[in-house]
């Protein structure tokens, strides 16, 4: 325990779509547990109310915001409330995302565009608000959730959630070496097809009319291990990343898929 005592991180996409463990919210139940102050963020307050409970349960501090992190103005205003309320961000944990089916051809071009801006450009504008507070302070950890779509095809065209999960992972590298003289760490977390809450109330509907088990076996066909992951995982990923463990970890990409990408290479 206390692995991040004493510091403040920033998770956004910390509600969820229903009950369980989401990425989002596992991790600040684990950030909490292992010290850190939270400040929570995602556009639906609602959501985050068993992300709330579940963080207060084992004794930790969070704080709720509502933002949409495709909006530059209300990312500026989100860091500043945090600076506000905690006196920095060690970390910073980009979690916001979700994908839209269909390739070139069936996927519209708004709902390209709004692909990039919700998996890709929220990323980008964390990252330039944050950075030059974790500058000021002698560095910071940020830890971008990317996914597997982004480096292989997972079984769902998905050609606006796929691009832009890669470039999330460029991003990553890039402003990784660029930040490194001044202590800042970027890397990025990769899961695969874990059960998340996503899974049954959103890629069920998309991908096999609303029969979750259907896709639930068709998902874990393609995974080695006798299992499928869940949020705690990614969130044990990027505790790990956010931690000074890590110190010495920058522009990586950790896999987290049960051996899924291995698989199919």
């Amino acid at each position: 325990m206390g692995r991040l005592q004493g510091k403040v991180a920033i998770v956004t996409g910390a509600g969820c779509v229903g009950p369980g463990w989401g990425n989002g919210r596992a991790t600040c139940w684990r950030f909490a547990q292992e010290g850190a102050r939270v400040f929570a963020v995602d556009r639906d307050l609602g959501s985050m109310d068993e992300t709330l409970a579940l963080v207060r349960e084992v004794g930790g501090d969070i704080t709720a915001h509502v933002c949409d992190v495709t909006d530059g103005d209300a990312v500026q205003a989100l860091v500043q409330a945090c600076v506000a309320a905690y006196g920095r961000v060690d970390v910073l944990v980009n979690n916001v995302g979700g994908p839209v089916p269909g390739g070139p051809v069936a996927l519209s071009e708004a709902d390209w565009q709004r692909q990039l801006d919700l998996n890709l450009s929220s990323v980008f504008l964390l990252c330039k608000h944050v950075i030059p507070v974790m500058q000021a302070q002698g560095g910071g950890s940020i830890v971008n959730i990317a996914s597997t779509s982004g480096i292989s095809f997972t079984g769902a065209a998905q050609v606006g959630y796929a691009a832009a999960k890669a470039g999330v992972i460029q991003l990553t590298r890039v402003v990784a070496v660029e930040y490194a003289p001044h202590s800042i760490r970027v890397n990025a977390v990769l899961p695969g097809q874990l059960h998340t809450p996503l899974v049954d109330a959103v890629l069920a509907g998309q991908q096999s009319r609303g029969d979750i088990d259907t896709l639930l076996r068709k998902r874990q066909q393609r995974i080695p291990l006798p299992f499928m992951g869940d949020g705690r995982d990614t969130a044990n990923a990027a505790l790990y990343l956010a931690s000074d463990e890590a110190r010495f970890v920058t522009g990586a990409q950790l896999v987290v898929d049960g051996g899924m990408t291995a698989k199919c290479d």
